[in-house]
Order: structure tokens, then C-alpha cells, then sequence
């Protein structure tokens, strides 16, 4: 996705001085027409791809923890040794090449294969793991399985005809214009038939029996498993709202098939309601104005994002769209819908040809309640994400657990922490026993700013501001006493990852106090 790359820096065939590669430093330069950073570790040099492999971000201007880098857009992590991805959203290994040291100076030879450190997994009581929901988590973890070398089935059940896709960008480069269809997909077909990764897409799982460890379709079919995960994820929240015949409708996002729906709409005509503030309904709003469509944004909210971002950040976000010539009507709610246009809760009456709701989403956990699996606010989880069912797992936006750092349970609804969690129930299903220590991390992309944020704070004492908000180069701390919850941040990527650093090195101490 991040398309070609202008090579810079010397050609490592022909070499650079050792003394020129700083300790821990990446330094950019290219090998046979491709863009390569050598890093410096001690006395040994390693050479990778310069790109990251979710969206092409610059590993050049990553961070070099250990021995692996880490992608200063969306905080993927790569192996310098081996060149093998390490941690989502990346999915695929980078490039690497081999180096040679010599008389001072340092020249890359020919390219070789990632090498993917296989742990050869084979555990005694797993044969068969059947995953509920080919999302970000399911996509993750039997990925990973087959990685860690487990060679027992898998199968991937999913309502939805076409998944596995990159769902953030359905909100972001592609409802926008700026992403071709064919970006969409995580994978093609082949390469999950070349893992022998089963996919049985668009059948509904009917029940699930826990005793007999069953799963029964929508069409009668019956998948038998010794470990299952849970990856159903979240549905949007559904208005029904008094409307006149004929009214105009409601589009929600959340499949791919929505995306296009939107677009269809908006290809059409040229005025729309946004109903919610969210991220997701003020990215919809974003891509819309790239579409040059009029967006109206309402909410019942004083400020955009205040309860997650805070005061200052949230007036940000808010300029930032009406300078983008979005208009909001923030404290109202919608009333009603008529043929063209929509009426708020004081009377106001709004233009429009369409209407995008953004209000939030609920996790699915029919399936997991009917099935007796403990449930509260999301599908409760142990420290190895296991449910109240033995060999029974659940990851992703239902999946409720203790934060190590805070003691509280918490329900993360972020593609890259589904990820994340997918890759760590993954080897916990198949013999690992480590609790899950990964920071929550997510981007949300407005016209030409993101907004990183590492760490995860539903109420905060103080807020500290480095930088100028205004000029889009800030870091925002949110903090409960002396403690750092989480950060935002707007152009400041390696802050963004040291902050990640920070949390994990506490989230470690934390569960080692546990």
C-alpha cells in the first residue's frame, strides 16, 4: 500500500564507513534498486527493507528497541536479526540482506529470506481450532498459529462473504477516494490456502456446545474443535428514529460492503448528515468532504471527542474539520427523517440527501451468553484471554479484561489491539502461558493530521500539554495522579513510541508484582 519509494542515501552494494552508523540509529541507503536501513548493534550491522509492511511507513525514522524496530506510523514491530514481523498491524516480514564487515567498512551482499523463527509448536491436546470471526483478532491469531509452527486444523467462520479486510481503512483512504479496491483485503485467497487456514465465509454461527466442544452453522454443517476463539466483534449501535415515507436512509460503517454503500450515496448527491462525533463519524465526515460533499456533523456532546481526547485536543479536532467546511450542531439529536432532509430534537431542519450514523457500537456477545460463557459489558477473559469455558477464548472488541497497569477490567474496540490480542490467544491457545502485556495503541486520521494514541484512559486527573496543539506538533499526557494513562500525539511519532515503551515496561512490572 505505500506504493514506490524514492531511494536516498549511498548504494550499500558498494559499502559506507562503519564509523558513519551511529549505535541504535537506522541509516538509509538502497541495495539493487530497493530501500534498505542498516542498523548498528554493537559491532554487528543488520540490513532490512526500509518499509514497513501495513502501510509503508518509514523504518528509518522508527525506533530501535533491542534488536528490533518498531514503525513510527502504527507501531508495527520488526525482528533487525531476522527481518520477521513481530507484531501487528504489520502482517507480512520485511526484506533483509546479508551484511559483511570488513577493514571498517560495512557493504550489504545479496538479498535472502526473512527467516521466521519457528516455535515448532506441537501441542499433545490441540488437533483442530475453529475461530468465530474473521476480523482484525481471528485474522491475527491463525496467522500466528501457523507461524509458531502449529500444524493441526484451522477454520475461520465468518457471516460476512468477504472478509478478511483492512477495516480501518473503510473510514479513512478509502471511503475518500484516495484507496483502490483490490487495498482492501488483508490477504488474496491463495495465500490462506497456502496456509491451510480454512475459510467458511458468509455462514452464521448458530450455537456453539461447550461440553461437546461443537459448533453448529447456519447450514447445518458442524465444526468440532479442541480450542475456539472467540472473535465476533462489535455491531453498530441502531437508531429508529420517527421517519416519513420514503425518508432518506441511514448508512452505517462497519463491512466493506458499507464503505461501497457510502460511497454509492455520495457519488449521488452531494448533502449529508453525519449523526455522532465519534471517530468513526468524524472520519466518515473527512472522506466525505474529500468527496466534496456538504457534511453536517451532530451529536449530542458540548465537544467533538472531548471524553476521549479532553478539552484541548477535542477544540483542535473540531477547527480542524470547520476549517475543512464541516458544520456541527453539537448538544442537539436527531428527531426525525424526512424525503430530504433530517429534523433535530429543537426543531432545526437539515438538508440532505443521506444520512451516516457514527454512534457507537456494541459488542457481539449473543453468541458466548447463549452458550453460558460469563458476560459483563463484553465476554470476561483471564490474564491468557480464556473464558469462564475451559479451552473457550476470546479476543478483540469482546473481550473484557484486567489492565495490569490500572487493575481494572477494560474493553478495547481498536483493530490494532484486536490484532494484538488475536497473536497472544493464538500461542496461549496452543501451549504459551504469558499474560497479555501489550500496550493498547490506535490512529484516527482527519484530511492531512493523525492522531496517535498509546495507552488507554477512560478518566484522567490532569492533562499535560507538550507543544503547540495548534500548530499540529504536540504530545498530550493524560494522568491520574503521577501516572501517564495515555498519550496522544500529532506529528511527534518517536514520542508516541517511547510512550509505548514506557507503558509496557510498566505493564511488565506490574504483572510481575501480580
Amino acid at each position: 500500500m505505500g506504493g514506490a519509494v524514492e531511494l536516498s542515501g549511498p548504494d550499500l552494494k558498494v559499502g559506507v564507513a562503519l564509523a558513519d552508523l551511529e549505535q541504535d540509529k537506522p541509516f538509509t541507503g538502497h541495495a539493487d534498486g530497493e530501500a534498505v536501513i542498516l542498523v548498528r548493534k554493537g559491532e554487528e550491522v543488520f540490513a532490512i527493507g526500509a518499509q514497513c509492511t501495513h502501510y509503508g511507513g518509514p523504518l528509518a525514522e522508527g525506533l530501535v528497541v533491542g534488536d528490533t524496530i518498531r514503525c513510527p506510523w502504527h507501531h508495527a514491530c520488526f525482528s533487525l536479526r531476522t527481518a520477521e514481523v513481530l507484531r501487528p498491524p504489520a502482517l507480512l516480514d520485511v526484506a533483509r540482506w546479508m551484511v559483511e564487515v570488513r577493514d571498517s567498512n560495512v557493504r550489504v551482499t545479496q538479498k535472502v529470506e526473512a527467516e521466521t523463527t519457528s516455535r515448532n509448536v506441537q501441542p499433545t491436546d490441540v488437533h483442530a481450532v475453529v475461530i468465530i470471526g474473521a476480523g482484525a483478532a481471528g485474522n491475527a491469531a491463525a496467522e500466528t498459529m501457523r507461524r509458531d509452527g502449529f500444524v493441526g486444523t484451522i477454520t475461520i467462520i465468518d457471516v460476512d462473504a468477504e472478509a478478511p479486510y483492512d477495516r480501518p481503512n473503510l473510514s479513512k483512504d478509502y471511503l475518500a477516494g484516495n484507496a483502490q479496491p483490490d487495498w482492501i483485503p488483508l490477504h488474496p485467497q491463495s495465500y490462506y490456502e497456502e496456509l491451510r487456514i480454512a475459510l467458511v465465509l458468509g455462514h452464521r454461527v448458530i450455537s456453539i456446545d461447550t461440553e461437546a466442544r461443537r459448533v453448529l452453522l447456519d447450514d447445518g454443517s458442524v465444526h468440532v474443535y479442541d480450542r475456539l476463539l472467540l472473535a465476533t466483534g462489535s455491531s453498530p449501535v441502531k437508531l429508529s428514529p420517527p421517519s416519513d415515507d420514503g425518508a432518506i436512509p441511514i448508512h452505517y460503517l462497519r463491512s466493506f460492503a458499507d464503505s461501497r454503500s457510502i460511497i454509492e450515496a455520495a457519488e449521488g448527491n452531494k448533502r449529508a448528515v453525519v449523526l455522532g462525533a465519534s471517530f468513526i463519524g468524524l472520519e466518515v465526515a473527512a472522506s466525505l468532504r474529500a468527496r466534496n460533499v456538504e457534511v453536517h456533523v451532530v451529536a449530542p456532546e458540548d465537544r467533538p471527542l472531548g471524553r476521549v481526547l479532553g478539552p484541548e485536543l477535542s477544540d483542535f479536532v473540531r477547527k480542524l474539520h470547520e476549517e475543512k467546511g464541516v458544520i456541527f450542531h453539537l448538544g442537539r439529536k436527531l428527531a426525525s427523517l424526512q424525503k430530504d432532509g433530517v429534523t433535530l430534537d429543537n426543531g432545526e431542519r437539515l438538508d440532505a440527501d443521506f444520512v451516516v450514523a457514527g454512534v457507537g457500537v456494541q459488542p457481539n456477545v449473543g453468541l458466548a451468553e447463549q452458550a453460558g460463557i460469563s458476560v459483563e459489558k463484553g465476554v470476561l477473559v483471564d490474564e491468557f484471554f480464556e473464558t469462564s469455558a475451559p479451552g473457550v477464548f476470546a479476543a478483540g472488541d469482546i473481550a473484557r479484561y484486567v489492565d495490569p497497569r490500572t487493575q481494572q477490567r477494560i474493553r478495547i474496540e481498536h483493530w490494532v489491539a484486536a490484532e494484538r490480542q488475536g497473536q497472544h490467544t493464538a500461542r496461549t491457545m496452543i501451549g504459551a502461558r504469558h499474560a497479555f502485556d501489550a500496550v493498547p495503541f490506535f490512529w484516527s486520521a482527519h484530511y492531512d493530521v493523525t492522531i496517535a494514541y498509546v495507552g488507554h484512559a477512560e478518566k484522567w486527573t490532569s492533562i499535560e500539554i507538550l507543544g503547540d496543539i495548534g500548530a499540529k506538533d504536540c504530545e498530550v499526557r493524560y494522568r491520574d495522579g503521577e501516572t501517564t494513562l495515555a498519550v496522544a500525539t500529532i506529528f511527534r511519532d518517536r514520542e508516541s513510541l517511547e510512550a509505548e515503551v514506557t507503558m509496557e515496561h510498566e505493564t511488565r512490572t506490574a504483572l510481575e508484582k501480580l
